[in-house]
């Protein structure tokens, strides 16, 4: 009977596993952060040219600590995500794969991240190197001085 119930337990839980599994937790409208483009440099200065709106690129490593740390605690800020929405094409550009060495050769790094502030034309208007120690507000701060 002990070993019935345990089968039974271990089957429940299986059970309820797989439907989590399948019905992943669904982000809330706003909640999504910075809206990073997924089509390439040249096809976001269009975009940025076409919607009248400036660059943000965020130049990256998958190994770098600080880009993750960037990613998952200072991007998702609703007011630097709201910001950066409404005023740039946001494109992340990893330096080592892709098309990110030919974009290296343009724009220079000294440290990762570093992100670029350009206007529509490519020509840049600002960088900001490594992670911001005020976090996302410091960021949004410094994303708002730029003309």
């Amino acid at each position: 009977m002990t070993k019935l119930k345990l089968i039974a337990a271990l089957f429940m839980s299986l059970i309820v596993t797989t439907a989590f599994a399948n019905n992943p937790i669904k982000k809330t409208e706003g909640s999504e952060g910075i809206l990073f483009f997924k089509g390439t440099f040249k096809e976001a200065l269009a975009k940025a040219k076409k919607e009248n709106k400036k660059i943000f690129m965020d130049c990256y490593t998958t190994w770098c600590g600080p880009c993750k740390k960037l990613k998952s605690s200072v991007f998702p800020d609703k007011n630097l995500a709201a910001y950066i929405n409404q005023n740039y094409v946001s494109i992340a550009v990893d330096y080592e794969n892709g098309e990110g060495p030919a974009i290296s050769q343009l724009y220079p790094v000294e440290g990762y991240p570093t992100l670029y502030f350009l206007d529509s034309n490519g020509k840049v208007k600002k960088t900001f190197v490594g992670l911001p120690s005020g976090g996302a507000s410091e960021l949004l701060s410094f994303a708002q001085k730029i003309k």
